[in-house]
């Protein structure tokens, strides 16, 4: 279980890692960020400043908490309550029509989806798998191979999680067409 755990949480905090660097990776991405969440959620100018950077910091806990095999439980906990959160704000913003963006990771044209939402179900099972499987790890040694094998397996769920947007629209196929084709 311990390689299990591993992999969860190196998956998630890449995954919360590069969420962050997108959104501070300069003075535009912020700024990018913040009007998707003012877009998102009725708030005064101020306001969304505010809720902005409670999403970064919150982001930047889950990574630190993450980090440590003594916090990693509440790292987890966490974890889930910020995607909780996020589904929450992508339900609410799809019921309202609005199509904003998805600044999740960096600058993109995607308006948010449901494939958004589906994304977030998945790093909820990363979340909860993670976590029992790190209350259910016993302290010990972990031998180099399965710490390999946990890394490299979190390397590809992170990488699929941050292009999940791209290999949706590859799996999609190409968008529908109106009238004839071309001539």
């Amino acid at each position: 279980m311990q390689y299990v755990a591993l992999a969860c949480r190196c998956a998630l905090a890449a995954v919360f890692l590069t969420a962050v660097l997108s959104k501070v990776r300069g003075r535009g991405a912020f700024h990018a960020f913040r009007a998707s969440v003012l877009d998102m959620v009725a708030l005064p100018a101020g306001g969304a400043t505010l809720v902005s950077a409670a999403v970064v910091c919150s982001e930047v806990a889950v990574i630190v908490l993450l980090a440590v095999q003594r916090t990693a439980p509440v790292g987890f906990v966490l974890a889930g309550a910020v995607l909780l959160a996020f589904c929450a704000g992508i339900a609410r913003t799809l019921r309202s029509g609005a199509r904003t963006p998805c600044r999740c990771f960096g600058a993109t044209a995607t308006p948010l989806s449901g494939r958004h939402l589906v994304r977030n179900a998945v790093l909820l099972t990363v979340t909860a798998a993670g976590g029992t499987a790190q209350l259910l790890t016993a302290p010990g040694e972990a031998h180099p191979a399965g710490v390999a094998i946990g890394m490299a397996c979190a390397g590809v769920l992170a990488l699929a999680i941050v292009f999940f947007d791209d290999l949706a629209d590859l799996f999609a196929g190409p968008p529908p067409t109106s009238g004839r084709a071309g001539l």
